[in-house]
């Protein structure tokens, strides 16, 4: 599903069309074990973080990926699912010239994704995600 917050009227907008692209490189490159989906998809400097709390201190952590790490994983098969079982509702919540933000709503997590156009091509340069809760938490 794709859906632009940039407008209501939904006209063809090719760089719109690209940023959507990237972001199903990246989720459907990883939901498929496709490492050469993900890789197209992701800036080399890529920064993959999530907030982590310790149940037991209540302290916050960041966690870190990069680019190739994550790109492994996906070669892995680390993030493999079958298609009638994959969530990706990719909405662009923003763009301005070269710069845009989209989010991700996926099977266990969502994704912020913040891409740049670079050398013509737009590439994922940072994420931040977060778990979605689980249905136990969620009752709470």
């Amino acid at each position: 599903m794709f859906e632009s917050a940039i407008g209501a009227v939904k006209q063809f907008d090719p760089e719109s069309e690209a940023i959507q692209k990237t972001a199903l490189d990246y989720i459907d490159g990883y939901y498929s074990g496709d490492a050469a989906r993900m890789q197209r998809a992701v800036h080399p400097e890529l920064a993959k973080r999530i907030v982590k709390v310790d149940p037991t201190t209540g302290k916050s952590t960041l966690e870190q990926l990069d680019a190739g790490t994550l790109v492994e994983i996906t070669r892995s098969g680390g993030g493999k699912i079958p298609e009638n079982l994959r969530q990706e509702e990719i909405s662009i919540l923003d763009r301005y010239r070269d710069a845009a933000v989209v989010k991700i709503v996926a099977n266990d997590w969502i994704d912020f994704l913040e891409m740049a156009k670079v050398d013509g091509a737009w590439k994922i340069i940072n994420v931040l995600w977060a778990l979605k809760p689980k249905p136990s938490e969620a009752a709470r």
